[in-house]
């Protein structure tokens, strides 16, 4: 029998999705990753965020992207995910932001 057995050393490749927040680094991006969590004590469904440091080669990534990054080994202190690709969608609140009004 043929049976996947995987080292204790490996880990499964996490690919998380989440929107650009800001692009001020040099070839760093944050990245905001929101889950939605059922609380646990009354049941109520919540938002929760997190803000990641991503590798961005380039400086490629525009504010309010969707992005996918992927868990790699450590680049720096806080880096720790890499930004593989973009998804072709953007948040209308944070372009509405960006954009001169009339």
């Amino acid at each position: 029998m043929d049976k996947r057995v995987q080292k204790p050393n490996e880990r499964k490749e996490r690919i998380l999705t989440g929107e650009v927040v800001s692009t001020k680094m040099k070839d760093t991006i944050v990245v905001k990753i929101s889950r939605y969590k059922k609380a646990p004590k009354y049941g109520k469904f919540l938002t929760r965020s997190e803000r990641f440091k991503v590798h961005d080669a380039g400086n490629t990534a525009v504010l309010g992207e969707i992005v996918y990054i992927k868990e790699t080994r450590p680049i720096s202190k806080d880096k720790h995910l890499f930004s593989l690709a973009r998804k072709l969608q953007f948040r209308p609140q944070i372009l509405s932001k960006s954009l001169p009004k009339h």
